[in-house]
């Protein structure tokens, strides 16, 4: 009777440690879903700011150009513009294309705790 009640409480003890060891880790994959989601939400809004900026800078730069030399080569500089502009958006598709493909694994930390703890347990063996 006294070696059950002590199997018991080692149980019940094992199971209280595997329950705080998945809190941890379920908290820390918390916190990596809230810092993910908060740099996407900063990330979207300063790439909305700097793209209206910068299209309204080309914007007012094309009309420049084209008011400039609307006497003497008013279609050649409408070209020049529209290629520029195509250029740029060429260039940044390129780079979009890019950023896309060297994005961070997510969850690394998380990962990397549950693969500690699976190499602790396996050499406790």
């Amino acid at each position: 009777m006294v070696q059950s009640s002590g199997l018991f409480t080692s149980i019940k003890t094992l199971l209280g440690t595997l329950l705080g060891v998945t809190q941890t880790r379920l908290e820390l994959l918390a916190t990596e879903i809230e810092e993910e989601r908060l740099r996407l939400t900063r990330l979207l809004l300063y790439g909305f700011f700097a793209l209206f900026f910068f299209g309204l800078g080309v914007l007012l730069l094309s009309v420049l150009v084209i008011a400039a030399f609307w006497d003497s080569h008013r279609l050649a500089a409408i070209a020049a513009v529209a290629v520029m502009h195509l250029g740029i958006a060429f260039v940044c598709a390129v780079c979009l294309r890019q950023q896309a493909k060297h994005k961070p694994r997510l969850f690394s930390a998380s990962l990397a705790e549950l693969g500690k703890d699976r190499a602790a347990l396996a050499s406790r063996e």
